[in-house]
């Protein structure tokens, strides 16, 4: 199964709106909307087994992931479900069956409601009718503002909020009577949840509120709608909701099911049996997207924005971080790119990478720059094609030691503390150089704007998404040793 990951541009009232979207396999459109706070990333797996019957799609809702946000203040549902809709007018795909799971349901339904004619069924993964209690209940505590602070205390709190809300529900409200039946400390099970909160910054905190008060969109007597399943699973919070649902119409099916696998055999059934017409949707943008590269024993999605000359990051950052003009790559590992499991810890096959994107996009660099140890590459790759590697002075600092601390282990762990370790590190690089050697020695000059929280907020998500980040800083470190400059 192939699957791609692209933009489309979506004309707004404050103009064209970039949203984020992953698409695979072929046949009918199927429209997938996940629930917040994720991305679409949470749908990879449903994907890879949907892909033999239909095109499945799954976007970034406004302001989650990597889709910019809706540009209101304080969006409503509606306006989620109304963009929902703008968005299939610009993949040109006039009907879809769609997908939607708790919050991402609630949407659609309000999508449909709205649009009726743009949808040949939906399938719905719990459906919540709130009633005064949750409203009391929920409300602004649910979702109070995301912001960052200066030293990393909003780091603390949302793992805490992300963990418990496997605990109780709603997760503020610590009570016997409120436990939850998926219960885990486990960091692999936060950590994901995490970075998608962290790149949606406050904008998840907008997408929460507006579902919270969403009102009941069920269709009254005679209204026009697709076929809609809403189902929901044993342990679901939303599984009591299916009995608020009240009087459903005739093309309403509300049904109870034992497992998360029952909900999805039965939404697969529901959107086989009322397929969307065949379309090929309108996909990318001409400044920004993704080359698939299999070179060096990498294989996977490379992201790449604008054009002109190459641009190449530090180890740990990202292109969303850089200050450049011109043709700028996540390297393997960095960014929005693709991971690279088992990343060399030389430099040649890091080149090659390069070099291959260059090829697969056509694109006619004269000069190459690189970012702080990636000047390195930045030389290697410009041997490799006849450029001119624009010169920099190397980070200062010992290079045994570079290799020891530059970047440290950012693995997870259940108490979060790899977040916080992360952001002590960039305020420390911000002051002083290296970071490591903090001294009246090592200061280096910075602005105050540097120190934003907001700032510091895009350098810690690019500095967490680099999971290929220590084996390439070891890799410029070995070339820079068998340099002769």
């Amino acid at each position: 199964m192939r699957l791609d990951r692209t933009f489309v541009d979506v004309p707004d009232r404050a103009g064209p709106r970039r949203v984020h979207l992953r698409v695979a396999g072929s046949g009918p459109p199927v429209l997938l909307v996940h629930q917040s706070p994720r991305s679409s990333a949470e749908y990879i797996p449903l994907m890879e087994r949907w892909a033999q019957q239909f095109t499945v799609i799954a976007p970034d809702t406004p302001g989650f992931g990597d889709s910019a946000p809706l540009p209101l203040e304080r969006p409503e549902c509606e306006d989620y479900a109304d963009a929902l809709v703008a968005l299939l007018d610009a993949l040109g795909l006039e009907r879809v069956a769609a997908y939607g799971f708790h919050s991402g349901a609630i949407i659609l339904v309000t999508a449909a409601r709205r649009h009726p004619g743009r949808f040949t069924a939906l399938a719905c993964g719990g459906y919540a009718v709130w009633d005064e209690e949750d409203r009391r209940l929920l409300g602004e505590r649910y979702t109070p503002p995301f912001q960052p602070q200066p030293f990393g205390e909003h780091l603390v709190w949302l793992w805490g909020r992300l963990q418990e809300q496997s605990w109780f529900f709603p997760w503020y409200l610590a009570e016997p009577g409120r436990r939850l039946p998926m219960a885990s400390i486990a960091p692999e099970r936060t950590h994901p949840i995490a970075m998608e909160c962290l790149a949606a910054g406050n904008g998840f905190t907008k997408g929460y509120a507006a579902v919270l008060r969403a009102k009941r969109d069920v269709p009254g007597p005679g209204e026009p709608g697709p076929p809609v399943l809403v189902a929901a699973f044993d342990g679901d919070p939303l599984q009591a909701h299916l009995e608020r649902l009240g009087h459903a119409p005739p093309h309403w099916r509300i049904q109870r099911v034992a497992t998360p696998s029952e909900l999805e055999a039965a939404a697969l059934a529901h959107l086989e049996a009322h397929p969307a017409p065949l379309a090929t949707p309108r996909l990318g943008v001409a400044d920004e997207g993704f080359v698939r590269i299999e070179a060096a024993g990498f294989m996977g999605l490379l992201h790449w924005k604008g054009r002109g000359d190459l641009f190449l990051h530090a180890p740990g950052s990202a292109l969303s971080t850089a200050r450049a003009d011109g043709l700028a790559l996540d390297l393997p590992g960095h960014g929005l790119s693709d991971p690279w499991p088992d990343a060399p810890h030389e430099l040649a096959p890091w080149a090659e990478v390069v070099a291959a994107a260059i090829d697969a996009l056509g694109a006619t660099p004269a000069k190459v720059t690189g970012e702080g140890w990636s000047t390195v590459l930045a030389a290697a790759v410009a041997s490799r094609l006849n450029l001119e590697a624009v010169p920099a002075p190397l980070p200062r600092g010992d290079r045994a030691r570079w290799r020891e601390l530059g970047i440290p282990d950012l693995t997870p762990d259940w108490a979060g503390t790899h977040l916080v370790r992360a952001w002590r590190m960039l305020r420390a690089s911000t002051c002083f150089e290296p970071w490591f050697d903090v001294s009246a020695a090592t200061a280096r000059d910075f602005s105050p704007e540097e120190l934003a929280p907001e700032r510091l907020a895009m350098r810690h998500l690019a500095l967490m998404r680099a999971t290929a980040a220590r084996p390439l800083l070891a890799a410029c470190l070995d070339a820079a040793a068998n340099s002769p400059r």
